[in-house]
């Protein structure tokens, strides 16, 4: 059963939004979008349109989100494309938090969905350049290190727990088994691949973290504001790059995903790619290392949900791990075309 969506109380938007000045509010509707432990409305004042949640429990901590709004204020100050946070009137704060619990209020951009195509690509990859430039030598107080899908201790363990959390009455627990111990094995293949090409000894910088299509709005096809920087830290940029590289060229569709495509969208890859390049260049041992980082992303986000449910949201846990062990060959089979994209 689909949990229910929280929802913001009457009394409790009365309270919080009197901490700002917003003026007279004509309007409150909700916003259910995003997760559903993470309420949202959407405010039309004398000040204009705007965005008010409530954080939920998890993602709440408040250094973790002093850290994550000290870098959405200084890219705003950069006029990177972000909704802009709005402080309190008091003490232009710009998380406020009522009985430990933590609020924001962004103002609203008007914008949609990505759409696949070769603009909107190259521009997720263009914006992605910007961050990374922006970023490079920022380091604000409390900045987090570390922590990704890479050579993670975290992801080899679940791996081995996929196959205790999938059904036995699906297939046979040999096959299972089989699918379960080539992902292990292609995890830490490729991992070792990616240290091989240097990968320890590269430069780390604020990343965003979760770089894919559904923390973007696009307005004709150009990117209009990046959200959700929870999960920005100090990383090497190349891990941040891959996963943006995979998350904008993957292909799905329809309700069985083993019926899903084992391929790469390559054109949508190369744009990617040419769009992150023409404003902040792609070493050469970052381009090796990619398709092998693209490797690791794929097992990383399929296993450990997998491991702890036995599903991957509304998919079947084993025929999801099936169609990941396509793709991974698939791109294992093919990563030196893909390390070569950008002269091709």
């Amino acid at each position: 059963m689909t949990a229910e969506r929280e929802k913001l109380g009457a009394d409790e938007l009365a309270v919080c939004l009197s901490h700002y000045d917003l003026g007279e509010i004509s309007r409150i509707v909700e916003f259910p979008r995003g997760s559903r432990r993470s309420p949202k409305v959407v405010i039309e004042c004398d000040r204009g349109k705007f965005l008010f949640k409530r954080r939920p429990r998890g993602r709440d901590d408040p250094a973790r989100v002093a850290f994550a709004h000290r870098l959405q204020l200084f890219l705003a100050g950069q006029n990177f494309p972000l909704p802009h946070l709005i402080g309190t009137r008091k003490d232009n704060n710009s998380l406020l938090v009522r009985e430990g619990t933590i609020y924001e209020l962004f103002e609203f951009v008007e914008g949609g969905p990505y759409k696949r195509s070769g603009e909107a690509t190259a521009g997720a990859g263009r914006t992605l350049g910007l961050f990374h430039k922006l970023t490079l030598d920022y380091r604000p107080e409390g900045f987090p290190v570390g922590g990704s899908y890479h050579y993670a201790p975290s992801i080899r363990q679940a791996v081995g727990n996929a196959i205790a959390s999938l059904p036995k009455d699906r297939q046979a627990p040999a096959d299972t088994a089989a699918v379960v111990d080539d992902l292990g094995a292609d995890y830490t293949m490729a991992a070792g691949k990616v240290e091989e090409r240097g990968l320890p000894n590269w430069t780390g910088q604020i990343v965003h973290g979760d770089w894919h299509p559904g923390n973007m709005l696009f307005r004709d096809d150009q990117v209009v504001a990046v959200l959700d920087y929870d999960s920005a830290r100090v990383l090497q940029r190349g891990i941040d790059l891959a996963n943006g590289a995979l998350q904008f060229s993957i292909l799905a569709g329809g309700p069985d995903p083993t019926n899903w495509p084992s391929q790469l969208d390559l054109p949508r890859f190369k744009q990617f790619l040419r769009g992150y390049d023409s404003v902040n260049v792609i070493s050469q041992a970052e381009l090796q290392a990619l398709p092998f980082l693209m490797c690791e992303a794929m097992i990383a986000e399929a296993v450990l949900p997998i491991a702890a449910t036995g599903t991957f949201g509304r998919f079947q846990g084993l025929a999801f791990l099936q169609m990941i062990h396509r793709k991974v060959a698939w791109v294992l089979q093919h990563a030196e075309h893909l390390a070569g994209a950008l002269g091709t």
